[in-house]
């Protein structure tokens, strides 16, 4: 899951304008000359793009046959982009696929299924949990390219100023250092997010989630649920507990507050430990400190597995999707992911891509450890959509504007019509 994707709407209208139509439209390429694959990269402009820009460059010189038309996406517009541009026939040839995109994706026929392809003969080098996740109706229709999770992270010098000697390991125990914190610091010690995807630690940590896809069932509303959310509500109010943010900025404002030093502890993921480095608080690497999220009531603690997944557009020609194998597999590679690791640090989806080089960013070697904890989402084609009325409905209850009741019982009324076979 990555957020605050930064492009200028212009600049991507026009690219994409010039670019919709790579993967149907054989015709410009030359039949003596190279296949030209055009390939949506969703990855952060700014920080990401760079490195993987450099890489497909690598990949023409080491493949001359095929050229490779790199678009930068902005990641909040891409899934409804290609859903209209594969709809009519014009999707590049390769998309940087959100897991949770993924099996909406193939549902709809828009993907190739990968099996047995050049794309996944290294299938079995990849975290099997990352595989399953980018399979749908037991077909796999995306190679892992980065993966992710949200951990807490927190200021290691401000939790030793006050005395604290180790990570949280339940919201209770969060709630107790948050008000130490406060009192030996002056600082807050925890500020929450009242954004769905951050509050879904809360649903692991009462052993529910938004909904049981096995028993087609709603959970949002459920006794477990309720628990959960009471628990992220009362963050929001106490000592050393930051008030909610309820604007648009709040991600900012909160990504801000933590880099500066002046707020403890937040729950973040790796998507931004480029941007860790660079405030005032860890310029030294090592203050940063990573821990599994807190548990809840169960004694259980989790997050949403994220990333990314590489996957092809079935609508290109064979040519195309030739060539778009051969590119998938390439960037997936060890190496590849590896130099994506160490460029951009964010975490690989197969084991012998934690080199010693890239193991020695703290930021990486501290989110590896609570991988462990992440939890797959259910191979469930309209389960990210589900976060949307949640998105809508829990900064309502963070600024008391709705209560907890009303709040999760108009969130259950909105799943239901994203899932409507699904009973209560």
């Amino acid at each position: 899951m990555r957020r605050g994707i930064a492009a200028t709407a212009l600049v991507a209208s026009l690219a994409l304008a010039a670019t919709a139509c790579g993967g149907s439209d054989s015709g410009s390429d030359k039949s003596d000359g190279p296949t030209t694959i055009t390939w949506w990269d969703t990855s952060n402009a700014t920080n990401e793009a760079p490195t993987y820009k450099a890489l497909a460059q690598q990949f023409e010189k080491a493949n001359p046959d095929i050229k490779v038309k790199y678009v930068n996406v902005p990641f909040d517009q891409a899934q409804n982009k290609f859903d209209t541009a594969a709809g009519s026939k014009g999707a590049p040839d390769i998309l940087r696929s959100e897991v949770g995109w993924t099996p909406a994706f193939a549902k709809k026929g828009f993907f190739l299924p990968l099996d047995g392809t050049e794309a996944l003969a290294d299938q079995a080098k990849f975290q099997p949990s990352l595989i399953e996740q980018a399979k749908f109706d037991g077909k796999t229709y995306g190679v892992p390219l980065v993966t992710d999770t949200l951990a807490l992270v927190y200021n290691k010098a401000l939790y030793k100023k006050a005395g604290i000697t180790e990570a949280p390991k339940t919201w209770d125990d969060l709630k107790k250092a948050a008000a130490t914190i406060k009192q030996k610091t002056g600082f807050d010690g925890y500020w929450g997010s009242t954004q769905a995807y951050y509050a879904q630690s809360f649903l692991y940590g009462e052993g529910t989630d938004t909904v049981d896809a096995s028993a087609k069932k709603i959970t949002v509303n459920s006794a477990a649920a309720q628990k959960a959310y009471g628990t992220w509500q009362g963050l929001f109010s106490g000592k050393g507990l930051h008030k909610a943010d309820t604007t648009a900025d709040a991600y900012a404002h909160i990504q801000d507050a933590f880099v500066n030093g002046k707020v403890a502890s937040i729950v973040q993921g790796p998507w931004e430990i480029t941007n860790f480095y660079k405030g005032s608080a860890f310029t030294d690497k090592t203050n940063l400190g990573i821990a599994t999220v807190p548990a809840g009531s169960t004694g259980k603690a989790g997050a949403p597995t994220g990333g990314h997944n590489l996957s092809v557009y079935a609508g290109s020609d064979k040519a195309h999707q030739t060539a778009s194998l051969k590119f998938v597999k390439f960037m997936t590679s060890a190496a590849s992911q590896a130099t994506i690791a160490l460029k951009n640090s964010t975490l690989p989806t197969r084991d012998d891509a934690y080199t010693s080089a890239v193991k020695a960013d703290p930021g990486i070697a501290g989110y590896q450890t609570v991988l462990a904890a992440a939890q797959p989402r259910p191979a469930l084609p309209e389960y990210s959509s589900l976060w949307g009325p949640l998105d809508t409905e829990l900064p309502k209850i963070a600024g008391g504007k709705e209560s907890l009741d009303k709040g999760l019982s108009n969130a259950e009324l909105a799943i239901a019509k994203l899932v409507p076979d699904f009973s209560k």
